[in-house]
C-alpha cells in the first residue's frame, strides 16, 4: 500500500457487502466470547466487540481497575459503544499486519464502518513499539451507504464526573481519581442522568464521526489532530514492527497475528508479557473456576519468550528476562507472578457489584495463586537465561550470582511437594513437572557456566543426575506403561497417581528426548485419557480430589499444541500437520483464541485472548517447519 494513501479509506471501499454480515447471537445478554477483538499499545489494552461495542478497557495500564468491564455485566459493567439503529449484523477484521480493528455494520438505513486503535508513536527505530504521548482510545466511525442514526454512549462502571475544558469533556473517574482523563467528540456529547455521556447523530454515506478517550491529561490540542494520520502512523509502526518475524513456515498469516496479540500483551516499559487480557471469564459457563490473568506469570512468559525468539523477535525475549532477574534478585528468589510495577498482584478477592460472563460468578481480581509454591519457575527462568547466553548474551558475575542462586534454590527444593504447573488449590504434591523444571534449571546453569567460563556450584552435575535419575524411576508407571502426573514415594509405586497433560512438555524442556519409547508410550496414553475429541485436550480428568474446587473446565488449547510439538519430535509430521491445521482453524474471525475450547460446541472459554494458546500457534509451527526442512534436507525430523 503506498505510504500517502490512507488506510481508512482503502479499507472503506474493500468493506463487505450488506448480506454478508452475520447476524448477532448473544446468550444470557452477552456476545459469545469468540465476538471480540483485542486493540492495545503496550501500556493497556481493549476488547471491541463485533457490534462496535468495547466491554473491556483496564486503565492506565494492563493489572489497573477496568473502566468498561461490560464483558463481565451487560447491565452493570459499563461500555463505550456506537451502535446505529436498526442494527442487523456486524462484520470485523484487522487492517492487514496491524492491530487496528475495522468493525463495519449493517443497519436499516445503511452500512457504517468503525476504525479503533489505540495510537502509537513512531520514530528513527520503527523496531520498538511505543505508545503514543497521547494515550488514547481512537475510534473513527465512516457511513459507507444509505443515511444512519448513531447512538454514541459512554458509560464508565464506576461513576464519573465531566466538566467542559478546552472543546472536551474533563472526566473525574471514581475508581481513580488521580487519572486524568478527557473526552472528545467531533460531535455534541450531553451528560446522562444514569451518569453516562451519551449522543445521537444522524449522518450520510461519506460523513464521519471521531470520537476518543485520553488518559494523558493533555486536552487542548485533542481537536487539531488528524484522525486518519493518527490511524495511518499507528498502521505504519505495527507493520514495521512485524517486519522483525522471520517465521516462513505452515500456518504464516495465523503465526503473524499470534505473534502480533502477543506483542499486544507485552508491557513496552518493563518487558512482562500479560498472561491474558481480561478477568474472570468462566473455565465452565455458569462455574467458579474464574481467574484473574493480568499479570505475568514466569511460565507463561518464559514459553512466550522461547517461542517469540525462535520467530526472530530476540529484543521482548531480552527484555523480559533482563526484568524478571532484577525482581528476582531483588527479592532474594523468582516469584511465580508479578504484578506489572514488579510487585505482587494484589489478593484475591471476589467483586458481588458484577454478575459475571453469562452469569459465571465470582468475578474475580488479583489472583490467590501468587502465594503459591511451584517449583517449574526456577526452571522456566534458568531457560531463558540460557537462550540467551546461547545467543550471545553477556552473562556477568552479577547475572550469574542470580543464575547460580536459583540454581541452588532448584536444588534445595526439588523433592518438597507444590502446587505445579496448574496451580491446584489443594494439598501440595511431587509433580513429575515440576521435578522435571528443577532438573532444567540444573541443566541450563551447567550449560550456561560452560559458554561463559564460570565456575559451576559444587555438586550440581550430582544433584543433577540424581534428579532425573529418579524423576525416570518413580514417575514411570510400567503397568500402565507410561509417566504418572507425580511421582510415587516410598512404596507406594504401584499406586495410581493418574496423568495429565504436562508431562507433554517434558521433551520440550529436554527432560527426555521426544522419541524416547517411554515418552512415545506416554504420549499414547496422555492423548487417549485426557482426549476431548477432534484433536482436543483436558489439563486433566476432575473429581473432588482433582484440584481442591468444584466443577469442571473446558479443553486447555495449549496441551492440543503440546501433542503436535510430540507428533512432529517422533517423526509423524504428516499426523502433526493435520493436528496443527484443526487447532489452527479454531480462531476467530480475527485470529485470536482463549484458553480453553467448549468441547460440546467448540465455543471459547476462559480469558482471551490468552497467551499460552497464541504461543501454540507459534512454537508448533516453528518445530514443524524445521523438522520438514530437516526432511526436505534428508536429515530427520527432530
Amino acid at each position: 500500500m503506498p505510504a500517502s494513501e490512507s488506510d481508512i479509506a482503502t479499507h472503506a471501499r474493500s468493506s463487505p457487502m450488506p448480506e454478508s454480515f452475520p447476524p448477532f447471537a448473544p446468550r444470557d445478554g452477552h456476545l459469545p466470547l469468540e465476538d471480540q477483538a483485542l486493540i492495545g499499545d503496550g501500556s493497556t489494552c481493549a476488547l471491541v466487540a463485533r457490534d462496535g461495542s468495547i466491554p473491556w478497557l483496564c486503565l492506565p495500564n494492563f493489572d489497573s481497575p477496568p473502566m468498561l468491564a461490560g464483558i463481565l455485566d451487560a447491565e452493570h459493567g459499563g461500555e463505550f459503544a456506537i451502535t446505529p439503529d436498526g442494527l442487523r449484523g456486524g462484520h470485523q477484521r484487522y487492517l492487514d499486519e496491524t492491530a487496528i480493528v475495522v468493525t463495519t455494520l449493517a443497519a436499516e438505513g445503511g452500512v457504517v464502518e468503525i476504525t479503533d486503535c489505540m495510537p502509537l508513536r513512531s520514530g528513527a527505530d520503527l523496531t520498538e513499539l511505543v505508545p503514543a504521548a497521547r494515550h488514547e482510545l481512537l475510534r473513527v466511525v465512516r457511513v459507507l451507504t444509505g443515511e444512519v442514526d448513531l447512538d454514541v454512549r459512554f458509560a464508565p462502571r464506576d461513576h464519573i464526573e465531566v466538566r467542559r475544558l478546552a472543546g472536551a469533556w474533563s472526566v473525574r473517574w471514581a475508581a481513580d481519581r488521580d487519572l486524568p482523563l478527557s473526552l472528545w467528540c467531533s460531535h455534541d456529547l450531553r451528560p446522562e442522568p444514569d451518569g453516562a455521556m451519551r449522543g445521537r447523530v444522524r449522518l450520510r454515506a461519506g460523513e464521519q464521526l471521531t470520537v476518543t478517550l485520553h488518559w494523558s491529561g493533555n486536552v487542548r490540542l485533542l481537536d487539531r489532530l488528524d484522525p486518519a494520520a493518527l490511524v495511518q502512523r499507528t498502521a505504519q509502526s505495527w507493520r514495521a514492527w512485524l517486519g522483525n518475524v522471520t517465521y516462513e513456515g505452515p500456518q504464516r498469516g495465523t503465526d503473524l497475528r499470534s505473534a502480533l496479540t502477543l506483542k499486544m500483551l507485552d508491557h513496552s516499559s518493563t518487558g512482562a508479557i500479560m498472561a491474558a487480557a481480561t478477568s474472570s471469564l468462566p473455565e465452565e459457563v455458569g462455574g467458579v473456576r474464574n481467574w484473574d490473568y493480568r499479570y505475568t506469570w514466569v511460565r507463561d512468559a518464559a514459553f512466550s519468550t522461547y517461542a517469540l525468539r525462535r520467530i526472530g523477535l530476540r529484543s521482548e525475549a531480552d527484555a523480559f528476562l533482563a526484568w524478571t532477574l532484577e525482581c528476582a534478585e531483588r527479592d532474594g528468589g523468582p516469584s511465580i507472578m508479578y504484578a506489572l510495577d514488579g510487585g505482587q498482584p494484589p489478593d484475591e478477592r471476589e467483586d458481588p457489584g458484577l454478575s459475571g460472563w453469562r452469569n459465571s460468578r465470582p468475578v474475580r481480581w488479583g489472583n490467590g495463586a501468587a502465594g503459591q509454591v511451584q517449583h517449574d519457575v526456577y526452571g522456566e527462568l534458568l531457560d531463558v537465561a540460557y537462550q540467551w547466553a546461547h545467543g550471545g548474551g553477556a552473562v556477568d558475575g552479577e547475572l550469574w550470582t542470580t543464575l547460580s542462586s536459583l540454581a541452588d534454590q532448584a536444588i534445595d527444593n526439588w523433592r518438597t511437594p507444590d502446587q505445579g504447573i496448574w496451580e491446584i488449590r489443594d494439598t501440595g504434591r511431587r509433580f513429575t513437572y515440576s521435578v522435571g523444571m528443577c532438573s532444567v534449571a540444573v541443566d541450563r546453569a551447567l550449560r550456561v557456566a560452560d559458554l561463559t567460563g564460570h565456575r559451576p556450584g559444587k555438586g550440581w552435575q550430582h544433584e543433577l543426575d540424581t534428579m532425573r535419575a529418579e524423576l525416570l524411576d518413580r514417575a514411570w508407571d510400567e503397568k500402565r506403561q507410561t509417566f504418572t502426573e507425580q511421582l510415587a514415594d516410598g512404596d507406594d509405586s504401584g499406586d495410581d497417581h493418574g496423568l495429565d497433560a504436562s508431562l507433554l512438555a517434558l521433551p520440550l524442556r529436554r527432560v527426555i528426548d521426544f522419541d524416547d519409547p517411554r515418552m512415545v508410550a506416554t504420549t499414547a496414553a496422555v492423548t487417549e485419557h485426557l482426549s476431548a475429541g477432534d484433536g482436543l485436550l483436558y489439563r486433566y480428568r476432575h473429581d473432588e480430589s482433582s484440584d481442591g474446587l468444584p466443577g469442571t473446565e473446558g479443553a486447555f488449547l495449549l496441551c492440543s499444541f503440546w501433542w503436535v510439538d510430540n507428533l512432529t519430535g517422533q517423526g509423524r509430521l504428516d499426523e502433526a500437520h493435520e493436528l496443527y491445521e484443526s487447532l489452527c482453524a479454531r480462531t476467530n474471525h480475527v485470529g485470536l483464541l482463549s484458553e480453553e475450547i467448549d468441547p460440546a460446541d467448540g465455543s471459547f472459554l476462559g480469558n482471551l485472548p490468552q497467551a499460552f494458546s497464541h504461543i501454540g500457534i507459534v512454537a508448533s509451527g516453528h518445530r514443524l517447519a524445521k523438522a520438514e526442512q530437516r526432511r526436505g534436507n534428508g536429515g530427520g525430523t527432530r
